[in-house]
Parts: C-alpha cells; sequence; structure tokens
C-alpha cells in the first residue's frame, strides 16, 4: 500500500465520519422540531420566561 492510498484511505474515512455527524445533527434537529411541533415545550419555555421577568422585576422594584 503506497502513501497514495493512505491518504485516500484517511479521507474517505473523514468524509464518512463527516457526514455520519452530519445526518446524526439532522435527525436531531428534526427530532426536536418534532417535539416542538405541538407547542407545549415552547409554551412551557415562554411560561418560565414570564415567570422569570415578572420576579426580576419584582426585585427590581424592591432593591431601591
Amino acid at each position: 500500500m503506497g502513501i497514495a492510498d493512505q491518504f485516500k484511505d484517511k479521507s474517505q474515512a473523514l468524509a464518512d465520519q463527516a457526514k455520519k455527524k452530519m445526518n446524526d445533527k439532522q435527525d436531531e434537529a428534526s427530532e426536536r422540531s418534532s417535539r416542538d411541533e405541538d407547542g407545549t415545550r415552547d409554551e412551557q419555555a415562554r411560561a418560565r420566561q414570564r415567570a422569570q421577568d415578572a420576579r426580576d422585576r419584582f426585585d427590581d422594584n424592591y432593591d431601591a
């Protein structure tokens, strides 16, 4: 096996690894978006943010 073959094998392995990572990220994004489609996670996040904002406003009003 020559040096050219080694580089070719290594480049193919790196290309395969990159494709696998890309597919994994796409699968993860797809799963995440399907969970958010019903709106429950998104609404829960907004509710937590509103509660935190209210606590912050309360603290700001009484810190003075």
